[in-house]
């Protein structure tokens, strides 16, 4: 597909829009079909026509985003072509609109000329740089040998990879990595809660923030960058007042200026993509990126690409995961096999259900939440299709499965809630968002100063040092336990229980909500949960664990944002 040339009667102004379908409407179902249809037809053409027909896509998009992975998984080009396919349906669907009301491509934006130029202010810290890697968790801050310890455990336990503990350890031993000396991260989401900011900051590096001109933003941004060893470059409008109250832009109203400022920086650039909005605007703010970032790759050959990738979707996972989580299901006690039973009979087969078949190599892990929707799914895939693309065309890509974590966003949703604070029962470990930050920036260190060993397969390039929490390897497949575990959390606000985390208040069990949550046919199945319990007891089981699980939702935000300064992209 190619985009089309351009505007007629006017330049493009940035504004990106989703494309007005048959009826008039600009309807994201109707996108979201079309785009997962296009990146399928090249290699899986019943799949494609599938999505296609997709009658009820709100609904029905759980599979399609699971046929996108499993037809990727033929060969590396067929998951390229799958990933390529996709970017260009998106950039060719996706609307940009004129100053005069008419429209073209995304890809307009690579050629068009910008309306204004982004001035940016230097913040220098006066902190003492941080000379060690320490993890903040669960009240302490790991170094050393206990750190070593602790990443063991998560191993053992199953919450990371393998490849994420050594990608760790690496860092540990290497801390004059920390500051990334010679290079500039560019954060787009500087307030986003388990955006790396802060804490890059803290190991002294030189740091391009990006996020709304909101004045609550920039406060904690900015003080956390004075006390801080590092410097940051802010962008903001002429004036007196305070810094605060003149930072940030609006990344959508013009793209092109901003692709002009970055371009225009001193040495190598790393392109950091941490932003997240509500609902629709997701997938909006997510082909603003993507056109920034194209625009930007195009025009120099020093950037290098960062994501943080959601657990909360579909991943091909190793053989070792498989094996790990069948282990886990052979090993239940013989009351937490006796009291599945009635739960799969009466749930007619959708709670409890083993995660992978036997010898599965890779296996499929299928952690889609429906509650989070098509358009969340569809966001984030573009980022994972983008970062498939650029390592296929040589460039050095950051891509991490982040692990589930309790952020502000994922909780303002009550059923989301429920189940973050039931979820430890069945072996996911939820993490704090300092925590899920400070991993996930060592793991950014490690990817651009010690370089991501070459893979295959793009499958096996996601897997890599993947923090999933748990999701890939305990027993059950993710979305026949989470029901349950939301149950368990109802159950235990009721109770005044504490499983991990108390619910936010207000929070009740009501027979509404349990329906809503598509998982249990019946309340009485809430006084089966101590037998259900007992199935978290197989190996690879944490117990105790803080916190509710992570991104298993996308929150509910008070309206879009255009750059979150409070979600959290993968994990939100």
């Amino acid at each position: 597909m190619t985009a089309e040339a351009g505007l007629s009667g006017g330049e493009p102004t940035g504004v990106v829009a989703f494309p007005v379908s048959a009826d008039g409407r600009r309807s994201t179902s109707a996108l979201g079909r079309a785009v997962v249809a296009d990146a399928l037809r090249g290699v899986d053409a019943a799949a494609a026509d599938a999505a296609e027909r997709e009658a009820n896509w709100r609904t029905g998009y759980l599979t399609h985003f699971r046929g996108l992975i499993e037809a990727g998984l033929a060969s590396r080009q067929a998951a390229v072509s799958v990933a390529r396919d996709g970017l260009a349906s998106l950039h060719q669907r996706m609307r940009i609109t004129g100053r005069d009301g008419e429209e073209a491509g995304l890809d307009a934006l690579a050629r068009a000329p910008a309306r204004g130029e982004v001035a940016a202010i230097a913040v220098t810290g006066t902190g003492v740089a941080e000379r060690e890697l320490s993890v903040p968790y669960r009240g302490d801050r790991l170094r050393g040998d206990a750190l070593l310890r602790r990443l063991d455990a998560w191993v053992t336990d199953g919450v990371i990879e393998p490849s994420c503990a050594d990608a760790v350890r690496a860092v540990a031993a290497q801390p004059d990595w920390l500051a990334l000396p010679g290079r500039t991260i560019v954060v787009l989401g500087a307030g986003a809660e388990v955006g790396p900011l802060p804490v890059l900051l803290s190991w002294g590096a030189r740091v391009i923030g990006l996020d709304l001109p909101r004045p609550v933003i920039w406060e904690q941004v900015l003080t956390q960058a004075r006390r801080s060893a590092g410097t940051l470059l802010v962008p903001a409008v002429a004036g007196d007042a305070d810094l605060a109250q003149r930072a940030g832009l609006d990344l959508t109203e013009d793209i092109p200026a901003v692709a002009d400022w970055l371009t225009a920086v001193d040495g190598p650039l790393v392109l950091g993509n941490y932003v997240y909005a509500d609902g629709a605007a997701n997938v909006l703010l997510s082909s603003a990126v993507d056109a920034l970032t194209t625009r930007v790759t195009a025009t120099r050959g020093d950037v290098a690409l960062a994501f943080l990738a959601t657990p909360t979707d579909v991943f091909a996972v190793p053989a070792d995961a498989v094996a790990q989580s069948n282990r886990a299901y052979a090993a239940r006690s013989p009351a937490a096999k006796l009291g599945g039973w009635p739960l799969r009979a009466l749930s007619g087969g959708r709670v409890l259900r083993r995660a992978y078949p036997p010898g599965a190599d890779p296996g499929i892990c299928d952690s889609l939440i429906p509650q989070q929707g098509p358009n969340y799914a569809l966001a984030k895939r573009v980022h994972r299709w983008r970062a498939t693309v650029a390592r296929d065309e040589g460039a050095d890509v950051s891509m991490n499965v982040a692990p589930p974590t309790r952020t502000r966003s994922v909780l303002k949703n009550r059923a989301l809630a429920a189940a973050y604070i039931g979820a430890p029962r069945f072996g996911v470990e939820v993490f704090e968002p300092a925590t899920t930050k400070t991993l996930m920036a060592a793991l950014l260190v490690h990817d651009l100063q010690a370089g991501r060993p070459a893979q295959p397969h793009p499958w096996q390039d996601e897997a890599n040092a993947a923090a999933h929490g748990g999701l890939w390897r305990i027993a059950y497949a993710p979305r026949s336990a989470l029901g349950l575990a939301a149950l368990i959390g109802y159950g235990a606000a009721r109770n005044g229980t504490r499983l991990a985390r108390p619910l936010p208040k207000g929070l009740s069990p009501t027979m509404n909500g349990l329906k809503r949550s598509g998982q249990l046919a019946s309340l009485p199945l809430a006084r089966r949960l101590s037998v259900v319990s007992a199935e978290c007891r197989g190996e690879g089981i944490r117990r105790g664990v803080a916190g509710p699980v992570g991104d298993l939702g996308h929150g509910q935000l008070a309206g879009p944002q255009v750059v979150a300064g409070e979600g959290h992209p993968p994990v939100g």
